[in-house]
């Protein structure tokens, strides 16, 4: 680990880490079973300064980049993947008014943002819209010095809890993806409202929930680049987004494989613990190998987008990759664990509900698979 990380990464990574096991991992188990929302968690965060890692520092951020932020939600999710979700999201929104907002929408909205005073919520599924955007319904119409949006959002991370929402809205039908525009919809606004928060099988505290647009009065000031900017603020903050996924990932991998390779050295069947078994060695060693690959693509990733360069590919590669990973490595933790495996008390089968999520949000795999083709054929 400390030929890829420098002396500050690991700094950063113990500080997350001691961090993560003493303050939030407690409830994690607990915010599983009733899907609260963890606020007293993210407000810890906010504490730490977590919450803006790579916003910049004049904005109220850690001005600490990508990678950074790739190390801090890894630690986060070794313990609560519900928490680095839901801190994931929340800097997308707040990468999104820092890429493309006006000085006056970054004072107003970015500042609180990253310091945690506000928490953020990306505003783009619907019910007939999750990987084909432009069949977006929701539609902005412009009036006066105003805009009034009507439409519903489905699996919205943090509905309830945000203080802002990055709602996308149609402003011109006919011109499909390239009508689409961004708003920054205060989540106070009398025009917005809550529906049907989801019970899913994995991240059960992120708040994913239903958000109904009805004649929401926004100010133009609050629209989010030009109009019809929209699909290409939402394909960009999705690449960063897909960092924090595939950080996730990966922290949900070595979670799985640190538990089992501690299960194993102390498990005893016919005589001897059970890592002296081949089959359960050549089982923890793929679950290594295919760890420290997600988290070399990740940091790659990262590190293309720390230099500015496009990191479109390689976010979707690590996306995808991390995901499935996660998932393969759970599974084995939850075998590995024989009939304790199943059982709640232990944290293996959270990981593995948790990690199977990671294959839909943010972009489905499938999804991930189109745009890497897309950009290797290019």
């Amino acid at each position: 680990m400390s030929s890829l990380l420098s002396d500050s990464e690991m700094l950063l990574k113990k500080t997350v880490e001691d961090f993560a096991k003493i303050e939030i991992a407690p409830k994690a188990s607990t915010i599983d079973r009733t899907g609260e929302y963890p606020l007293e968690n993210v407000r810890k965060l906010a504490k730490m300064n977590l919450l803006g890692i790579p916003i910049t520092q004049s904005y109220g951020g850690a001005g600490a980049g990508m990678r950074n932020f790739a190390i801090s939600i890894q630690e986060l999710s070794k313990v609560c993947a519900n928490t680095a979700f839901i801190c994931g999201v929340h800097t997308m929104v707040a990468l999104s008014i820092q890429l493309f907002g006006t000085e006056g929408q970054k004072k107003s909205f970015l500042t609180p943002i990253s310091r945690g005073e506000r928490i953020g919520a990306f505003a783009m599924t619907e019910p007939q819209a999750g990987s084909d955007a432009a069949a977006m319904k929701t539609f902005a119409i412009r009036n006066g010095g105003e805009y009034l949006l009507n439409g519903n959002k489905c699996f919205i991370t943090n509905a309830g809890a945000a203080g802002i929402y990055l709602v996308f809205a149609s402003t011109d039908p006919s011109k499909g993806s390239k009508g689409i525009s961004a708003f920054v919809v205060e989540g106070n606004n009398p025009g917005i409202r809550i529906g049907k928060i989801e019970d899913k099988i994995g991240l059960r505290a992120s708040s994913n929930g239903e958000v109904v647009l009805e004649a929401c009065r926004v100010p133009e000031r609050n629209l989010l680049g030009k109009e019809g900017d929209g699909f290409r603020i939402a394909l960009t903050a999705l690449d960063y987004g897909r960092i924090g996924v595939a950080a996730m990932g990966v922290g949900l991998a070595e979670a799985s494989l640190e538990v089992s390779v501690a299960y194993a050295k102390e498990r005893v069947q016919y005589g001897q613990t059970i890592a002296s078994f081949q089959a359960i060695q050549f089982t923890i060693a793929d679950m290594a190998v295919e760890t420290e690959a997600a988290k070399l693509l990740c940091y790659e990733a990262a590190n293309l987008a720390d230099r500015k360069e496009k990191f479109t590919k390689h976010a979707a590669m690590a996306k995808v990759y991390a995901s499935e990973v996660a998932l393969r490595a759970s599974e084995r933790a939850v075998q590995i664990h024989g009939g304790y495996g199943l059982s709640h008390e232990l944290p293996v089968e959270r990981y593995m509900r948790d990690a199977k999520t990671l294959a839909i949000i943010e972009g489905t795999s499938e999804i991930q698979r189109l745009t890497i083709a897309r950009e290797v054929l290019r």
